[in-house]
């Protein structure tokens, strides 16, 4: 049975419980293992260089396929796509809880993180057709606020689980969670109506080499890879990446979701999206390097003033979900994100032996700023596309927060191994001009050009919530 406006409650709830289990296990285990990774080297008795795979097999496995997973969402049914990656995922972490060598840990991250890139690739398509069109905001806004909480929470459960147990746990703990995932979303999620088209294998294969090479080169920049070798990388995904837009352009479903890039709201949300999330990652990895070596706190009170950050989320991200059912995302996401800059530029200019009052505010509102800006940002870009094109939408929106966290991370690591006093002062700044940026693009969806009222009004593909939605946004009315 398919629900063509959300399901009636009690199924709501529990639609929205196997969803967030779901992106829980999928975001935590992207940071979860970082920590783990000198333990892991010791007992597999390995060199702590290769180790590195362990992160790195998880995140290039979500990379390289989490666009076609999403059209194949769009093809055979998001439920089928989001609860196999489920299974996938939790059969992989018992594997990693089992693994006696590097390379077989290695190979069952990668494993894990194929069913991670099912999960994260349909997860918000989902969220379309459990929640009404009316109350749609409210649903992202929860999803985002988990998404936020479990991302900066990831290392401090694992160094929670890591002080009373050994590093296989921290795979095995998803075990059961996952288990219960799979019970709550086989029984509650929806049936959605699928795609005629076919599955393109070879537009599979293209995306997958460019997104991989373009990630993959980014954080080989950020690593100490020789410029040259990264230059030579670019040139090839630039090449790859003009074959993919060449052979996806003419597509009526392309792998890569080039008709949905010709619509402005979508453009620019995605856009806006990159921005703010490399200026988040900026800030998160620097912020533990200011804190300890410029200012001298030790790891337990560091973890305690970043806290602030996902409990303001934790609060504006559902109140910003709420309010993007009703208000423009430009105006939202425009103020949120310049609270995000603001909070961000005063990190950067701290006084001289400052209390934690002084920190713990500043962390707040880059908290409260980012959780204001999220929901809109991802309601708006959701809406802008066809409801048949869900699963575009949402990988879309998955690869844009990937490449922006990437991105954060290599510049940051650039700027410790260029500035290594002034390293994380510098990246701060960096990130409120990111902010900023992502501010005028926000903003700029206010604007609707000529041309873009005519490509609004030429697609009759989309649902009417999707009208609505570009209207609203672009004119920065309530309904």
């Amino acid at each position: 049975m398919t629900h063509e406006d959300g399901l009636p409650l009690p199924a709501r709830y529990w639609a929205i419980l196997a969803i967030a289990l779901g992106i829980t296990l999928a975001v935590i285990d992207s940071a979860i293992a970082n920590v783990a990774l000198p333990t892991i080297a010791t007992d597999l008795h390995t060199d702590p260089a290769f180790s590195i795979w362990v992160v790195n097999g998880y995140q290039l496995a979500i990379t390289i396929s989490l666009l076609p997973l999403s059209s194949l969402g769009d093809i055979v049914g998001y439920r089928r796509v989001y609860i196999a990656g489920l299974v996938l995922f939790t059969v992989a972490s018992l594997g990693c809880a089992f693994s006696t060598t590097l390379p077989m840990l290695a190979g069952a991250r990668v494993i894990q993180g194929f069913g991670a890139a099912g999960i994260m690739s349909v997860n918000t398509a989902l969220l379309r057709f459990i929640y009404p069109q009316k109350l749609l905001g409210r649903g992202i806004g929860i999803n985002a606020m988990v998404v936020a909480v479990s991302s900066a929470v990831g290392p401090t459960i694992a160094s929670g689980i890591l002080s009373v147990a050994n590093w296989p746990w921290l795979f095995a703990v998803n075990v059961p969670i996952g288990i219960a995932a799979i019970a709550v979303g086989a029984y509650s999620l929806p049936r959605t109506k699928p795609s005629p088209h076919a599955f393109d294998l070879w537009g599979a294969l293209l995306s997958a080499a460019t997104f991989g090479l373009l990630i993959g080169s980014i954080d080989g920049l950020g690593h100490g890879q020789a410029f040259g070798l990264f230059l030579i990388e670019v040139a090839v995904t630039i090449g790859l990446g003009y074959l993919l837009v060449a052979r996806e352009s003419g597509k009526a479903a392309p792998m890569l979701p080039v008709d949905l890039l010709r619509i402005p709201i979508f453009t620019l949300s995605v856009s806006t999206s990159i921005c703010s999330f490399a200026a988040q990652m900026l800030a998160m990895v620097s912020l533990p390097f200011l804190f300890q070596m410029d200012l001298h706190y030790n790891a337990v009170e560091t973890g305690l003033l970043i806290t602030p950050w996902p409990v303001a989320i934790g609060f504006a991200a559902p109140l910003a979900g709420r309010l993007a059912d009703k208000y423009s995302a430009g105006i939202l996401g425009g103020i949120g994100l310049f609270l995000f800059a603001m909070g961000l530029l005063s990190l950067a200019m701290l006084p001289q032996g400052p209390s934690y009052f002084d920190i713990g505010w500043r962390v707040a509102l880059c908290g409260f700023g980012f959780g204001i800006f999220q929901s809109p940002n991802n309601r708006a870009m959701l809406s802008a596309a066809p409801k048949s094109r869900s699963g575009g939408a949402s990988g879309m929106l998955g690869t844009a927060r990937l490449l922006g966290q990437t991105t954060g991370a290599a510049v940051v690591a650039l700027l410790f191994a260029r500035l290594p006093q002034q390293g994380p002062t510098v990246a701060l700044f960096l990130a409120s001009g990111c902010a900023l940026v992502a501010t005028g693009v926000s903003l700029a969806r206010l604007y609707e050009s000529p041309a873009a009222a005519a490509t609004r009004a030429s697609n009759p593909e989309a649902d009417s919530g999707m009208h609505a939605d570009v209207l609203r946004d672009q004119q920065g009315k309530a309904p």
